[in-house]
């Protein structure tokens, strides 16, 4: 089944999330978007935007399916958005998140794995409820939420599980900018991409690389032994 939608806008690359529902995130999910990351830079994207269905950006992990999986299987569920997520991270080109609706768990994290956000008002939450629910946090899912957090927010957002409204989260820093109700927060993202798109791409890859490399890189060796425990 087809979770997600891929065009192009010019040179913008765009995919949609849209299963109906909650955009719940599972290993053909990280498996299609994935196919999509690799199909946009084939394309020639000069950037991406990544957005949700009207209301939901995504609700995170699959809950109903996590208690169905071996052990096994829940292990290779949290390597693959690990690396997924750390993938959108550092692709190679400036990515944009359209927040359309909620962003919980992995939906937050997919929006802070962008290099900017975009949100729609309305009564919405963007949060990392981790904590919240007993899952402790990745140290690779910090590093992301930490590059988009501002220091000050970090430890109610990390540790305590603060909810974010839209209008909260921009206030904050944490999102660029509102589209108020009603309006097309998909296009305004997909405009301020194309703002994007000129900036000379081997020195936008390169310099993304250097800044995000060494804490990838601890993070990615941190990896076996936190899925470990």
């Amino acid at each position: 089944m087809d979770r997600m939608r891929y065009e192009m806008d010019g040179k913008v690359a765009r995919i949609v999330l849209d299963d109906g529902k909650a955009n719940a995130m599972s290993v053909p999910f990280f498996e299609e978007l994935g196919a999509l990351l690799d199909r946009a830079e084939r394309d020639g994207a000069g950037a991406l935007v990544i957005a949700g269905r009207t209301g939901m950006f995504s609700g995170g992990l699959d809950l109903k399916l996590l208690p169905t999986l071996s052990r096994e299987g829940l292990r290779e569920l949290s390597a693959t958005f690990a690396r997924t997520m750390l993938r959108v991270y550092t692709l190679p080109i400036p990515t944009v998140a359209a927040i359309t609706g909620h962003a919980i768990a992995g939906g937050a994290v997919l929006a802070f794995a962008c290099d900017r956000r975009y949100a729609i008002e309305g009564r919405f939450r963007l949060q990392l409820n981790e904590v919240a629910i007993g899952i402790p946090m990745p140290s690779w899912m910090a590093a992301i939420a930490s590059s988009a957090i501002p220091p000050g927010q970090q430890v109610a957002a990390l540790l305590h599980a603060r909810a974010f409204s839209p209008a909260e989260a921009h206030a904050l820093g944490i999102v660029s900018d509102l589209v108020p109700e009603g309006g097309d927060v998909v296009g305004h993202a997909t405009e301020h991409a194309a703002d994007l798109v000129g900036l000379p791409r081997d020195a936008y890859a390169t310099s993304k690389r250097r800044v995000r490399a060494a804490e990838v890189d601890r993070v990615l060796a941190l990896l076996e032994s936190e899925l470990a425990g």
